[in-house]
């Protein structure tokens, strides 16, 4: 891949981070994995929304500017191909989602201040599945905190991310639909990814690709 910076995005239960170990250990990249679970406000958030919105979405923000400003990881980032499973303008997303509009506008200013000294990926992957197959991934990993987690909630994110990179500029965007495949289990399937990354072209950066799988 002629990438240097490759984000992995989708919505919750999509693959991001098998995809990115996947392609780490094919492409010998370096890679950056989110620390979900080190959330402390992510329990009682799924269990009640309104509850510790605003704390849930900032320890997110905190966590992801460390892991993506570390002096380490800054250097990586120029110097050798990295492979994260998210990228920054996620905790924008999910704030627009998760927050009322005063605390969203609170929040936002935040993400304005961090995200200039943020380098934007030079490859969104956006992995995109219908919202049965979310709900059916989901499922299946059983994380005690998504237990229950409604089909309207995961719609919504689905929007904002739609909305988001159809209107940005600064990254070049490849969306793989994988609803009908399973790229964790089947070698063939995740082939068939490696192939699509390994002859990928765009003319501009606000081009769009799109690739049903």
């Amino acid at each position: 891949m002629n990438f240097n910076f490759i984000s992995i995005e989708g919505n919750i239960g999509s693959g991001k981070t098998s995809l990115s170990k996947q392609l780490s250990n094919v492409y010998e990249s370096k890679i950056v994995l989110e620390r979900f679970e080190n959330n402390p406000f992510l329990n009682d958030f799924y269990k009640n929304k309104e509850n510790d919105a605003l704390a849930l979405e900032l320890f997110f923000l905190a966590e992801r500017f460390q892991q993506l400003s570390d002096k380490r990881s800054s250097e990586t980032l120029f110097s050798n191909q990295i492979i994260s499973d998210y990228a920054f303008f996620k905790s924008l997303l999910f704030a627009q989602n998760n927050l009322s509009d005063e605390k969203y506008n609170l929040f936002a200013r935040l993400y304005s201040i961090m995200s200039s000294t943020i380098r934007n990926p030079d490859l969104i992957i956006y992995l995109h599945a219908d919202i049965d197959r979310l709900k059916s991934n989901i499922d299946h990993r059983d994380r005690y905190y998504e237990r229950g987690l409604d089909l309207k909630y995961l719609k919504n994110i689905e929007l904002k991310y739609f909305d988001y990179l159809k209107k940005q500029s600064h990254s070049k965007v490849l969306i793989l639909d994988v609803t009908k495949i399973d790229f964790v289990n089947h070698l063939r399937s995740f082939n068939e990814i490696v192939h699509i990354l390994n002859n990928l072209t765009f003319e501009t950066n606000s081009e769009i690709i799109k690739k049903i799988l």
